[in-house]
């Protein structure tokens, strides 16, 4: 199959890793690929950046910061694909993640959305939960040491074998690939989250109707600089996030 397949990244001042981003990701991708950028108002020259560099992806601005999901969602009914991949703006490709996850959904029908392993881009595997985010999970992660403890791990899947492909109640938003129709039949995110638990909602929402993938034989490299422990104002956003999530689903 001539596999069609789109891309979103949703940006706010994020000149300083759009560029790795936006061009590892072009120069990895050998298939029939539309990449779509959402700036979300960027007063850093990210517009100009993305327009003076990469004149081949469709640009969208928005005249506000919508929010996370807000800015994906704004461009499902423009997808004219067979897959869509969720990315952030601080994600860097070194090979063909897309075709790797994309040719495991055409194999495994049953499956409607993939989370591929997650390192830094010094390789450091990143610490991310693949359960539902329990309370105790979330305290578990905010006041993690240098090695991940009982609670994380157990949040993380560490004890699990996860060299293999296999189910998760709770997949990363930096990188993500759905079906494109799977995701435009649940109306993209939960436009209630403006930033953070929205792919812990899309994850839960997917895994009713069809089943989310770890896929660890695809590795892509996140900067991650967990901004919410540093400012004040995104855990403020990030709280109220958490608040909504146990709200619509229970704690």
């Amino acid at each position: 199959m001539n596999k069609k397949v789109t891309g979103c990244i949703v940006t706010y001042n994020n000149i300083g890793t759009i560029g790795a981003a936006v061009s590892t990701l072009l120069k990895n991708t050998a298939c029939d690929f539309t990449l779509y950028i959402v700036d979300n108002g960027s007063t850093d020259g990210t517009v100009e950046f993305v327009r003076d560099n990469f004149p081949q992806v469709k640009l969208i601005i928005s005249s506000s910061n919508i929010g996370f999901g807000a800015g994906h969602n704004s461009i499902i009914q423009m997808l004219d694909s067979d897959y869509h991949a969720i990315i952030n703006p601080d994600i860097i490709l070194r090979d063909d993640v897309i075709a790797k996850m994309t040719d495991y959904l055409e194999e495994r029908e049953d499956v409607g959305m993939l989370s591929p392993k997650i390192e830094f881009p010094d390789g450091r595997p990143q610490i991310l939960g693949k359960r539902i985010p329990k309370p105790y999970y979330l305290v578990a992660s905010r006041l993690r040491g240098k090695a991940p403890g009982k609670i994380l791990s157990d949040y993380a899947m560490l004890n699990e074998d996860m060299s293999v492909p296999r189910q998760i109640e709770n997949a990363t938003g930096c990188f993500m690939v759905i079906r494109t129709e799977l995701f435009r039949r649940l109306g993209g995110f939960d436009p209630r989250y403006f930033m953070y638990f929205e792919d812990c909602d899309l994850t839960r929402e997917v895994n009713k109707i069809s089943k989310v993938y770890y896929f660890p034989y695809a590795t892509v490299y996140h900067e991650w600089g967990r901004e919410s422990k540093k400012d004040m104002r995104l855990k403020i956003i990030q709280i109220g996030s958490m608040l909504k999530y146990y709200s619509k689903w229970g704690i």
